[in-house]
């Protein structure tokens, strides 16, 4: 099938406006649609389901880009052109304008695997970074709350290193989503820095692991279905050190942790 393209097209005003207006939730919601940027990242998602709608890049890119997807709408446009187009410092070669994918939360996969809960994480660095680290470990799910950073917000796809691609993100009231889960008998662990030190407790190889926000942590009603709380100890334990870790860090951790956990039954 032959692709559509144009050649070194100036784009119109409409276009770009639209294109700039998607650094707004808002404007996300309101035309369906999110901005990816970087030739690595849209050769992920032109892999995945999710729908790229049109690509605005160089001439050369474009002939690479094809073979992904041959019915690809393609708008050959110059350097100057997606530098007026990009919400990044250094001007890459390939944006796509892409559908938001709905969301549906799968109840038979939540019970029988690990999922990560994300109460108010509202830095978009560190909710890209949780989800290209969920893709690494394996967990296809994460939660999180209304009021987490938009996962479509310019600043957090560019974080995923096209991870959510692969794990699906929902956005969720937690209290009732954390309630059936109660009622379902799913474990549901949360960090917090009066747990059970994460390296001596039992740890189930599903359930919901809850991180929370980065200042004040899981709220106090979030934290009335947790089942087990975990901590991660410093080292060493009685000299003093930072008040807390990150957490994207904190994440990686406990997620590493689970994971290990799995392998050394496996290796029994």
């Amino acid at each position: 099938m032959e692709c559509f393209k144009t050649l070194n097209k100036v784009l119109s005003k409409n276009k770009i406006k639209l294109i700039k207006s998607l650094d707004k939730k808002k404007n996300r919601l309101d035309s369906g649609f999110f901005v990816a940027e970087g030739k690595k990242l849209v050769i992920d998602l032109l892999q995945s389901d999710i729908v790229v709608y049109e690509v605005f890049c160089t001439k050369l890119i474009s002939d690479e880009i094809i073979h992904y997807k041959p019915d690809l709408k393609i708008e050959n446009i110059k350097k100057e052109e997606l530098l007026r187009i990009s919400f990044l410092k250094n001007t890459p070669e390939i944006i796509a304008l892409c559908a938001i994918p709905k969301s549906v939360i799968d109840w038979d996969e939540i019970k029988c695997n690990l999922t990560l809960v994300l109460d108010s994480i509202q830095n978009p660095g560190n909710l890209g970074t949780i989800v290209r680290l969920a893709d690494w470990f394996g967990i296809r799910n994460i939660v999180c709350s209304e009021e987490c950073a938009d996962l479509f917000n310019p600043k957090v796809v560019q974080a995923t290193m096209g991870a959510f691609a692969r794990v699906k993100v929902h956005y969720v009231p937690l209290s009732g989503f954390l309630k059936k889960a109660n009622d379902l008998k799913i474990p549901i662990f949360g960090a917090f820095l009066e747990g059970e030190n994460l390296y001596e407790c039992e740890l189930t190889s599903s359930g919901l692991v809850v991180m929370g926000n980065e200042g004040n942590g899981i709220s106090w009603d979030i934290s009335t279905y947790v089942t087990r709380r975990i901590n991660i100890p410093a080292f060493p334990p009685d000299v003093i050190s930072s008040e807390s870790l990150n957490v994207a860090i904190a994440t990686s951790i406990i997620c590493s942790e689970f994971r290990r956990r799995i392998i050394c039954k496996e290796l029994k």
